[in-house]
């Protein structure tokens, strides 16, 4: 009988895959061999493998520049990096290295943004988008970059008072988008999105307050479906009511050159995951050209801001099992070392699912599972995986210690869950390792931050004269 752990993966996936593989009774990510980085960084365990941001990156150019040759495009293609999804500076350091484009979405990104060309990260030639809804701050902080000489600033128009805003506080001419206010899935709870301006309320809005403008210049028109994109007769209608906008727009307003396309583009959730980006590419590609074609109007630039799709495969984290508790006849809780309300709050707060594997002892029988954290909360608990209801590890041995590892976590868990802050019931946040390559393929780590000690958290909770010791 095939009974081994091994023997379950290998019969319910194909196996190995692109980045994953074993090395005799261990898992390897990206040829890493996490048993070593456990070894010798202990547990709980955040890592960031670096070169999978450019690899992801580049993957998307290449998609789209087929595209493009092949439905003779003549347009250019901007690869944006959504900072939303992971602010770090070693993330912006890694990114880019590949010629791309930088979308912020609050006040202090532009500060990000500032440290980046101060630093020559990035340059003036770099477009910086600026979307979500703007008040003080933002908007102040929009205009000191432009005032500054960066003109490649494009603020896309959240609402009928921003422009208005943006007008009392930058110097001279610049330019700027409009967001469309896309309509939702009908499961939604609301039925248009809180983000832009209505399709039929967008053209009255510009002959009002843009096209007589002389400070102002209209570059850009930007579409965001909330679930992605993904081929649904959903999604490409929304996009065919985007591309009446813009050939409408277009014939009235001759400075618009750009589509911005948003985000979406989704990360591998399963070892069952199949989505063909290239497909989705040339077809996006194709009905761009085709609506501008038949309307008689020259062809967008396209913009693309993804987030979760650049960072996110880069990321994991790894746990050791603790114990396991037998609550009744058929239901045994492995509990790990550290909480997933903290540190994939996800999973917690939007039921989402990450790639979860046995770090080892794959040649060992298995058994069915529920993950629990260290918090006192009901709710800090895994228990299933995006194509099983249940899931299956390696059997709990005392004499054995289980690591187990979940995948492609590297966007938005840090922040939401909160980098150096407090935690619930106070749990420290884990160590973090940068994981890169040299141009000779040699492996490098590093440590980004400790994990967190008994005086970090109480200094942060403001107890004076702390002498409290890890």
């Amino acid at each position: 009988m095939n009974t081994k752990y091994f023997d379950l993966i290998n019969q319910t996936f194909y196996f190995p895959q692109e980045e994953f593989s074993l090395n005799k009774d261990n898992l390897m990510f990206h040829n890493i061999d996490l048993m070593k980085l456990v070894e010798q960084y202990g547990t709980p365990l955040k890592f960031t493998y670096l070169p999978q941001i450019s690899n992801n990156i580049n993957k998307a150019k290449g998609w789209f520049r087929k595209a493009m040759e092949k439905h003779k495009y003549e347009g250019n293609y901007y690869y944006c990096y959504c900072t939303k999804s992971s602010h770090f500076e070693y993330v912006m350091n890694e990114a880019f290295k590949n010629d791309i484009h930088v979308e912020t979405s609050s006040a202090f990104d532009i500060n990000i943004v500032e440290n980046l060309l101060a630093n020559g990260k990035i340059n003036k030639k770099t477009i910086v988008i600026c979307n979500g809804f703007k008040r003080d701050q933002y908007v102040e902080n929009i205009a000191r970059l432009i005032n500054g000489g960066h003109k490649n600033t494009i603020p896309i128009i959240d609402n009928y008072e921003e422009l208005d805003l943006l007008q009392e506080r930058i110097k001279g001419k610049f330019q700027i988008g409009i967001r469309i206010a896309s309509e939702e899935e009908p499961k939604f709870e609301f039925y248009t999105s809180r983000l832009g301006i209505g399709y039929k309320n967008i053209l009255p809005f510009y002959r009002k307050t843009v096209a007589e403008n002389t400070n102002v210049e209209l570059k850009m028109l930007h579409f965001f479906i909330n679930t992605g994109i993904r081929d649904t007769a959903y999604y490409w209608n929304e996009l065919g009511k985007c591309l009446k906008v813009y050939t409408s727009l277009k014939k009235e307003c001759p400075t618009l050159t750009g589509l911005n396309i948003g985000g979406g583009f989704p990360i591998k959730n399963s070892l069952n995951f199949d989505y063909d980006y290239a497909y989705m590419v040339d077809e996006i590609v194709n009905q761009i050209k085709m609506a501008c074609e038949e309307a008689d109007v020259d062809l967008p630039n396209i913009f693309t801001e993804f987030g979760s799709f650049t960072v996110g495969e880069s990321g994991g984290a790894i746990y050791k099992v603790l114990y396991q508790k037998q609550q009744n006849d058929r239901e045994k809780w492995n509990m790990i070392d550290s909480s997933f309300i903290t540190t994939l709050p996800d999973t917690w707060a939007i039921n989402k699912r990450f790639i979860m594997l046995a770090v080892n002892r794959w040649n060992e029988s298995y058994e069915r599972v529920l993950l629990g954290g260290m918090t006192c909360d009901s709710d800090d608990y895994y228990n299933s995986e995006q194509n099983w209801n249940a899931i299956y590890l390696p059997k709990f041995n005392k004499e054995k210690p289980l690591y187990i590892g979940f995948f492609n976590t590297g966007a938005y868990q840090e922040t939401i869950g909160g980098q150096g802050g407090i935690h619930h019931c106070l749990i420290p946040q884990p160590k973090h390792i940068l994981i890169d390559r040299d141009e000779n393929g040699i492996l490098a780590t590093e440590i980004f931050s400790e994990q967190q000690t008994a005086d970090d958290v109480l200094k942060i909770l403001g107890y004076s004269n702390n002498k409290q010791t890890k």
